[in-house]
């Protein structure tokens, strides 16, 4: 599997995207190479991923903070024995307070393990995941993006993606996910860095200097 650890695999991508598809061009021009974010990988980030589900950026960081206080510490033994009380604290919303369930039961269970799921290629992974209440494709292709930094993962449900995609290519109206991953096939094997590139231009159209999720 081939993961994107450095800037350098990053100006790789970008390289190929232009090539592939001269539209990156103009677009990186004007975002330069995007920043590398990683997340940690395990529960904990599919955790801070089930916060950013439908929310803001500056939502899903508000609601972390609120996790890592209420929730500590986040772990499954101790996430797995709290009441509704303390996730409703913690700010999770009724979608999310399941899909935390979900995740924590799982590996209580042993039906989830995170380091053997490292090793599995990039279907497995959100395959697994996707098994999970309340863990979808973007959850999934966000988990390979920025916790694992696999250098295919398209999160194609993604608004600011969408929006960014719309914009940067001058499209008429603003692509669904299924359009979405039909445009993305051109950007194989690079679709991750396709995702940052687009981000970054995004935080660029909103005014900000936080570039990517």
């Amino acid at each position: 599997m081939h993961i994107i650890d450095d800037i350098a695999d990053l100006e790789r991508g970008i390289a190929a995207l232009v090539r592939a598809d001269a539209r990156f061009e103009p677009v990186v021009a004007k975002t330069g190479c995007p920043p590398l974010r990683r997340s940690e990988a395990g529960y904990r980030g599919v955790m801070k991923i089930i916060a950013g589900q439908q929310v803001s950026k500056a939502s899903a960081a508000a609601i972390w903070v609120r996790m890592e206080e209420a929730l500590a510490p986040m772990e499954p033994g101790h996430v797995a024995k709290l009441d509704e009380a303390a996730f409703r604290a913690a700010g999770l919303s009724g979608p999310k307070i399941k899909a935390v369930k979900a995740l924590t039961e799982a590996i209580t269970q042993g039906d989830l393990d995170f380091e053997a799921l490292e090793a599995e290629d990039d279907q497995a992974v959100s395959d697994s995941l996707c098994a999970l209440k309340g863990i979808g494709p973007w959850s999934a292709e966000v988990y390979l993006l920025t916790c694992l930094g696999r250098r295919d993962a398209w999160p194609g449900g993604d608004l600011a993606l969408q929006i960014a995609a719309a914009e940067a290519f001058g499209l008429a109206a603003r692509p669904d996910a299924k359009v979405m991953a039909e445009m993305a096939e051109a950007w194989r094997p690079w679709r991750s860095v396709a995702a940052r590139v687009l981000w970054a231009y995004y935080a660029l159209m909103a005014g900000r200097q936080d570039q990517g999720l």
